[in-house]
């Protein structure tokens, strides 16, 4: 009949503009031929809402497609309900219409049984992934006294981090300063006072070899091989 070649030229002309990377002039040159969105045909609707749903542009089709699916005389078709799902999940579901697609599913008398559980399933499960992709975003959002107590906060750490380092460099700038020959030379006349040993006597000796060990055994502990100072018996 004419209707169906007319639906076949449709559909094929928009197939041609969509190869030509032309698809914003697809729904306006195809109303130029049924003047309003109710005359459509299913096939061309269909053709129209998967084009734009791939290009990312639902919105173009949301009050097409409404209007073809309240037009009393679309609703006996066959191919209603199998529109009615793919408006849906193809235009509503992407923009966030959660409630109008639940909406349309429960009274739509085309929708019964397992296919109307499956798209209410659908909807909730949009729904919840909206949630969760929404939900982290505003949690990790500090609030603005917040972020700045912990500015200040990082920043007075970081302050005494620096003094920190800059003491005990130069506490050990001053370390390696030292003279040790005198030190060791007074610590040991110290002991030896203390004590009251004689160098002289031969039993002395041990005492003075365990003093020597223990110095020898504080200098390795304290100084690395880097920095450390050469030692002369």
């Amino acid at each position: 009949s004419f209707a169906e070649v007319k639906c076949s030229l449709c559909v094929v002309g928009i197939q041609a503009l969509a190869e030509m990377n032309q698809w914003r002039e697809v729904l306006s040159w195809v109303l130029q031929y049924y003047h309003v969105p109710e005359r459509l045909p299913p096939k061309v609707l269909e053709l129209c809402i998967l084009l734009y749903s791939k290009v990312r542009e639902p919105q173009v089709m949301l009050e097409v497609g409404s209007s073809w699916l309240r037009a009393e005389a679309n609703q006996s078709l066959p191919e209603f309900g199998s529109l009615l799902e793919l408006y849906v999940v193809q235009v509503l579901l992407p923009l966030g219409r959660f409630e109008r697609a639940e909406e349309l599913v429960r009274g739509c008398a085309a929708l019964r049984g397992e296919q109307q559980l499956r798209v209410l399933g659908t909807v909730r499960q949009s729904r919840w992934a909206q949630r969760e992709e929404t939900r982290p975003a505003a949690e990790e959002q500090p609030e603005p006294a917040t972020e700045t107590v912990l500015g200040v906060l990082s920043q007075k750490l970081l302050t005494m981090l620096t003094l920190l380092r800059r003491a005990l460099r130069s506490m050990s700038n001053h370390f390696y300063l030292l003279p040790y020959k005198k030190m060791l030379l007074a610590t040991f006349l110290l002991y030896l006072v203390v004590v009251r040993l004689d160098p002289a006597s031969p039993t002395s000796l041990p005492f003075i070899y365990k003093l020597v060990q223990l110095f020898r055994q504080a200098w390795a502990a304290v100084l690395s091989p880097i920095h450390r100072p050469p030692i002369r018996d």
